[in-house]
């Protein structure tokens, strides 16, 4: 038995050792197996009309990995993995990990199987769970027994198209997990038994194949009488890999039913156990409301391994945006993110490396596509990094977002309550097809306190990166919630009930929950039933921005987002163009995840990113200012060109020559110093950075223009400390990219 005595913090599917394995002398670099072909992955994205960016140079690849030492990466995969043994020699290493694939790269029906250094082969079990347009595989969870690990040796393992298909046995699973919880509440004691559940219920199925099987069940706690606890449920997922005796079990503990009256926190004792061995345990344990906490453990020796996954492949397929693979992650900014993921924050409750307040102002590591500590993984696939990233996603559960349905046990549906919200009075929650309030039941006064502040507008892409990279359930759920809550904590009127729109939100709020909604649209299996309504949800919105900004004549000619939460800096005449940069960047991100609906929103919203580097009449060291001024008045037009903006932001200096040294001089910066904290990675040039990548692969000759013009500033930040906004243009040859 392997006990995980921190049990979030060491809450990883396959890292279970963290330090610098970098010194071991068993590392193997990061893998590079295949190459994806760039104009076809874009062709199966957007069609045969594909965007500008598949008619661009192909570039040159980014910088090397490290050389292999001890092992080499066989050639000849789709992709592949590094697995690293932290240990003392293993046999029969159980292996799960996730693995997103490009379109076309595993057709539909096709086998998968390994290629190991010395030429052998190696069984796979892929549970396929999301496809592309054309049937092949999005994404999947791969499995394998490694026959041997080496003292200090790692394995690279190749994804080689052919071999048995992973439907062609089952493993007999072991329903013997002896898992169990209890928690006691003002004397009373309440308990949930995963052996027991595994008998009474037929348990949902997520991994099947001759490796490994995935039980799920869940339940209430029920006391000694039998009766259910109205609002704590346990969730088990077990995990039985055939022949070895290993298993991994799963527990979440949740307080998240979404129409339980009087929904409040609960403090208890609670013990969890998995056979005689207490795996976790604590005494007046506070459980904040409509959240969840979750811990992992093992019957039989746990796999000492670190699996590193292919970052280029990662990023060619478009499932991630496209990092600057030459950042390289400083290590002395991994041992700081590893020092502070520790003690409370890291454990139950605990929110790990995200900030507790989220409406807090200021740049922060939260912030981005993916937040700091995430990209610091995908470019590093450090095990520092990688426990930190996976281990705030399990904390994820922690905030009071976490809404299910008890009919469906499913993360509740916009689709299923159109009128469901936090905010607004009863008769805005009234469905008018049912005549019954779809609004929460409230919480009593005091009931409900949380040390944590939640919100859309620095809201961490928390669960996406884990769910792609381990395949985890729990990880899936987390980014379900979470977009979902997204479109319906706001009145059901502003967000025009079903349709679910994002617009209420500030501008960066909008970005945020647009990312989230197309990331649980792109990666939510095919037979889920929450599929269609993310997918649903997610074409409302790209609808209602294409009838607003890019299918609209009468739409302000600068690209910039001006509906009302936009607006409403220096007398509501001035945006954020650092908040309209991030919405232009998740616009990116939601196109390259292939939604076509996203593609003429990007082109329109490119505009202004790159007017503000090239457009007449501005210039482009001011292009990050904190504010931009769009119109004269409150209801005034939107000014026509960026002219007009420059010179009613900048007044008396946009008369100066530009990035010349009177302007300089009289801004206080150096020559060519965009200001606003330019030498720090989370700066407002660093923000606009995405976005200007972004319109740089879809802007033509003047998005190739801007991106050079911002690449010759003159102060540049440092992002191997934080790498949340080092994405570069995907059409330009590598070297020009940065």
């Amino acid at each position: 038995m392997t006990l995980l005595h921190s049990p979030l913090r060491f809450a990883v599917c396959l890292v279970l050792a963290s330090g610098a394995v970098h010194a071991q002398d068993g590392f193997v670099g990061l893998p590079t197996t295949g190459k994806v072909d760039d104009s076809r992955v874009v062709s199966a994205r957007h069609g045969t009309a594909a965007p500008e960016q598949a008619k661009a140079a192909p570039g040159k690849p980014a910088a090397a990995a490290a050389p292999a030492r001890k092992a080499a990466i066989p050639a000849g995969g789709i992709t592949g993995v590094v697995v690293e043994n932290t240990a003392g020699e293993q046999t029969k290493v159980p292996l799960t990990f996730g693995q997103v694939f490009a379109p076309g790269d595993l057709p539909r029906g096709a086998g998968l199987s390994g290629k190991l250094a010395d030429g052998s082969t190696l069984p796979l079990q892929v549970d396929v769970k999301a496809t592309h347009p054309d049937g092949s595989v999005r994404h999947a969870v791969i499995s394998a027994l490694l026959p041997r690990l080496a003292k200090g040796q790692g394995a690279g393992i190749a994804l080689v198209k052919g071999g048995a298909r992973s439907d062609d046995a089952r493993a007999r699973p072991d329903l013997d997990s002896g898992a169990s919880v209890a928690i006691t509440i003002d004397g009373e004691r309440y308990t949930a038994s995963a052996d027991r559940l595994l008998k009474e219920q037929k348990p949902q199925v997520w991994l099947n194949g001759p490796v490994v099987t995935e039980l799920q069940v869940a339940a209430p706690l029920r006391n000694a009488k039998g009766e259910e606890h109205p609002h704590l449920a346990a969730r088990f997922a077990i995990r039985s890999y055939a022949g070895t005796g290993k298993t991994r079990v799963d527990v979440v503990v949740e307080n998240n039913w979404a129409y339980e009256a009087a929904p409040r926190n609960f403090t208890y004792d609670v013990e969890l156990k998995v056979g005689d061995d207490t795996v976790y345990a604590k005494k007046n344990f506070t459980h904040l409301h409509h959240a969840r906490w979750r811990t992992l453990t093992w019957r039989g020796a746990a796999p000492a391994v670190h699996l590193r996954h292919d970052t280029a492949y990662l990023i060619a397929s478009r499932a991630l945006p496209n990092y600057d693979r030459s950042v390289v992650v400083s290590d002395a900014a991994l041992a700081t993110l590893m020092d502070k993921f520790d003690g409370s924050s890291a454990e139950p409750m605990g929110v790990g490396a995200a900030s507790p307040a989220m409406p807090n102002t200021g740049g922060r590591n939260d912030i981005g596509l993916l937040p700091g500590w995430a990209a610091m993984y995908l470019l590093s696939m450090d095990p520092r990094a990688k426990q930190v990233t996976l281990g705030t996603a399990d904390l994820a559960g922690s905030w009071s977002v976490h809404y299910r349905d008890k009919r469906t046990a499913l993360p509740v549906s916009l689709m299923d309550y159109p009128y469901m919200t936090i905010l607004g009075n009863p008769g805005d929650t009234r469905n008018p097809k049912t005549g019954k309030q779809e609004g929460f039941p409230r919480c009593a006064p005091d009931a409900c306190k949380t040390p944590y502040k939640v919100d859309s507008a620095h809201q961490p892409a928390f669960a996406y990166l884990p769910y792609l990279v381990t395949g985890d359930h729990y990880y899936l759920e987390e980014l379900q919630f979470w977009a979902m809550w997204n479109v319906f904590y706001s009145n059901p009127g502003y967000r025009k009930n079903i349709r679910g729109l994002v617009e209420p939100h500030q501008v960066r709020g909008q970005a945020w929950s647009l990312r989230t909604l197309a990331e649980a649209a792109y990666v939510t299996p095919d037979s889920h039933p929450l599929k269609r309504d993310f997918l649903a949800i997610l074409k409302s919105n790209l609808d209602y921005y294409n009838a607003l900004y890019s299918d609209n004549p009468a739409a302000n000619r600068l690209g910039v987002v001006d509906n009302k939460p936009a607006v409403v800096y220096k007398g509501k005449t001035a945006v954020a163009p650092w908040q309209d940069d991030f919405f232009t960047s998740a616009v990116g991100h939601v196109a390259e995840l292939g939604f076509k609906d996203a593609q003429p929103l990007l082109k329109w919203k490119a505009k202004f990113p790159i007017a503000r580097m090239v457009g007449a009449g501005a210039c482009w060291v001011d292009g990050a200012n904190y504010t931009i001024t769009v119109r004269d008045a409150p209801g005034a037009p939107i000014y026509d060109s960026i002219a007009q903006a420059y010179r009613s932001t900048m007044g008396e200096l946009a008369g100066l020559p530009c990035a010349g040294p009177e302007l300089a001089a009289a801004t206080k910066r150096q020559v060519g110093d965009m200001g606003g904290y330019a030498g720090t990675p989370i700066g407002f040039p660093s923000n606009m950075q995405p976005a200007l990548a972004y319109a740089a692969d879809v802007g033509g000759e003047a998005g190739r223009k801007a991106w050079a013009r911002f690449m010759s500033r003159s102060v540049k930040p440092d992002y191997g400390k934080a790498p949340q906004f080092a994405i570069v243009p995907r059409s330009l040859d590598a070297d020009d990219a940065r």
